[in-house]
């Protein structure tokens, strides 16, 4: 429906638009399933920290190359890929909860291979199977997008960013205890302890529900409706979310019964067709959105900071390596406790605000860094001030990361892809989000050697600022919102007319 407002612009407006309708009240069934679902997202971290210490003792262990270990370390980013691409046909043809089962499976049976590997081939062998398990953990954030409340979504969308970090400080706290080991034997202890959260996670999975919206999309309204009882603690909210789900799904409001019949077409040919194929101008807006906030979440070059810090840190004139390994953990530090931040506020000030805070934050502080890195390159003698000015700068940009574009990225990528094209959306935004990566941490050295280590970041705020322009004028608020009202958001069931130059607005 539409109509004209005041100014002459033609707003749009749809029942599911209402603001005031009621919402489903908080529940602890879906806090619960989120922490364990995040377990995945911890294991996602861990197995790539880990790497950044144990390195060390398995190029002594077993007389390894500067080159193997630089491919070891950084190949998962590319093994990822193959994870992501399947982890949306798995999650959409056996379901989200069998598939972070599988994912349980997965990140247990790669680093115990690594943990009994003697020569790099099994090394290599055990970092594939993890970098599955990597591209796998995508179906985390589409898992709590469909399970959680809309009041708590962003606030546990967010959980799963908040384990990543809380992996990689656990890989590089496991890293500190065992390096007194003997080097045959201490990162064989780091990557099988890794072992431990799968475990749990495996175990876990049992515990949760399935998603009440891939229920709904198999045809099983009648689970679906048990799954939203006990998510949202009322029989009425649980009704009224099932038809928004119904109706997204296509399936006619008047089919109440517990098993409907859905089409029997393959699935997985209709779901590329409508994503990449043929997709409508509401789909290839929410696809361009997903791809582009992926891009910009990696192209500011947030792991060239995570990886390279001691690298940084020594170029801003530090030389002490326990001041560089300090300065590091303060890093990490900082970028763990940041992330509630975000988990609080994006419920409350919104989604698209704080990705514009986010990355604005970013672009300064990494314009900072650059001139301090530039400023301390011009001087023989080390410059104390500069390098407390490049440390508060590295600090203040992983801060700013983690308070917006870290942890919203995937919570906004599932919640504006359409039921039906969700999960294999979701992968393809992971897809480019490890492919960036890969490239980003793959040539930072070669970049810094071409342009300098100032340059470099001066580059990468560059393409923050490119972020915060592209989020100010291409993405729509979400806060408060259903998954079904964000679809009318973009819209998915709105008929695609031409305006005739009259700004195209939502009613709110």
């Amino acid at each position: 429906m539409e109509k004209t407002g005041s100014s002459g612009d033609i707003i749009l407006t749809h029942p599911l638009l209402k603001s005031d309708q009621k919402r489903p009240s908080k529940s602890k069934y879906a806090v619960a399933s989120a922490i364990i679902a995040s377990m995945a997202s911890l294991l996602l971290g861990y197995n790539i920290g880990v790497m950044s210490g144990a390195q060390i003792f398995i190029k002594d262990d077993l007389k390894l190359t500067d080159t193997e270990i630089e491919i070891l370390t950084g190949i998962m980013n590319v093994y990822s890929l193959a994870g992501s691409l399947t982890a949306g046909w798995t999650s959409d043809r056996f379901g989200r909860r069998r598939t972070l089962t599988l994912t349980a499976v997965i990140y247990f049976v790669g680093p115990l291979i690594i943990c009994f590997s003697h020569n790099y081939f099994w090394l290599m062998v055990g970092r594939f199977i993890t970098g599955i398990g990597i591209g796998y953990s995508v179906v985390v954030s589409v898992y709590i997008s469909e399970i959680s409340p809309v009041s708590m979504r962003g606030l546990l969308t967010g959980v799963a960013e908040l384990a990543v970090n809380i992996g990689i400080l656990l890989a590089y706290i496991t890293n500190f205890m065992l390096a007194d080991l003997s080097v045959h034997l201490s990162w064989r202890l780091m990557f099988a302890l890794g072992t431990v959260p799968a475990v749990l996670l495996g175990f876990g999975t049992f515990a949760m529900p399935e998603s009440p919206r891939w229920l709904v999309m198999k045809g099983q309204l009648g689970k679906a409706q048990e799954v939203l009882i006990h998510l949202s603690g009322s029989l009425e909210d649980a009704e009224t979310q099932l038809e928004e789900i119904k109706e997204s799904a296509g399936i006619p409001k008047d089919d109440t019964a517990e098993v409907v019949p859905v089409p029997k077409q393959s699935h997985d040919k209709s779901v590329w067709k409508e994503l990449i194929m043929k997709p409508t101008p509401s789909v290839c807006r929410i696809l361009i959105t997903v791809l582009a906030i992926h891009f910009f979440q990696q192209g500011g070059g947030i792991d060239t900071v995570v990886l390279y810090s001691p690298r940084v840190f020594e170029k801003a004139g530090m030389r002490s390596n326990s001041d560089l390994l300090g300065a590091t953990m303060a890093v990490g530090l900082i970028k763990t406790i940041s992330i509630p931040v975000a988990m609080i506020l994006s419920d409350r000030v919104g989604r698209r605000s704080l990705l514009v805070i986010s990355t604005a934050g970013m672009a300064a502080s990494l314009v900072i860094l650059g001139l301090g890195l530039q400023i301390v390159d011009g001087f023989v003698t080390n410059q104390t001030l500069m390098a407390v000015v490049c440390i508060v700068a590295v600090l203040a940009y992983v801060s700013f990361f983690s308070v917006g574009i870290g942890p919203l990225t995937m919570t906004y990528s599932s919640e504006i892809m359409p039921l039906k094209l969700r999960a294999q959306g979701v992968a393809l935004g992971m897809a480019m989000n490890r492919t960036i990566c890969g490239v980003v941490t793959m040539t930072f050295i070669s970049l810094y050697e071409a342009i300098t280590i100032a340059g470099s970041f001066y580059l990468y705020a560059g393409i923050a600022g490119m972020s915060t322009v592209f989020v100010y004028f291409c993405l729509p608020e979400t806060k408060g919102r259903s998954l079904e009202e964000i679809e009318v958001l973009f819209g998915k069931r709105e008929k695609e007319t031409e305006c005739d130059g009259k700004s195209l607005q939502v009613a709110v």
